[in-house]
């Protein structure tokens, strides 16, 4: 998908680094990645399933191992992105797919006492 589609000024920001973005919208009720030049569409469910191919990926064999390619394709079942990914891409979008979910907690965790003091 690319970002002419997309209205950036209806979307949230959820995380930011140097490597890419999460963006939130909810008048669509999905999420959008922007990493590696690719501006992809997800539902939380499919970018939580996406993480966790991510996470899956033993980086450190990737690099000793000579038996490997340098390249790694990330995706899983029933998703419609493929990315090709390098060891630095990898460690990178890791970092993106982590800054992210430590913020939908944080978010929870704030919401969560706020209804608490007002109740």
């Amino acid at each position: 998908m690319e970002k002419a589609c997309v209205d950036l000024n209806q979307l949230i920001n959820v995380f930011a680094d140097a490597h890419g973005a999460v963006y939130q919208s909810d008048k669509l009720n999905c999420l959008y990645l922007d990493f590696g030049g690719k501006f992809a569409r997800f539902s939380f469910n499919s970018l939580l399933k996406f993480k966790q191919a991510v996470e899956r990926i033993d980086v450190e064999d990737m690099l000793l191992s000579s038996h490997r390619s340098d390249y790694e394709v990330v995706t899983f079942n029933g998703c419609e992105h493929i990315y090709l990914l390098n060891a630095v891409e990898i460690v990178s979008l890791k970092s993106l797919l982590q800054g992210t979910f430590v913020m939908f907690k944080l978010n929870h965790m704030i919401s969560d006492c706020l209804y608490r003091l007002v109740s």
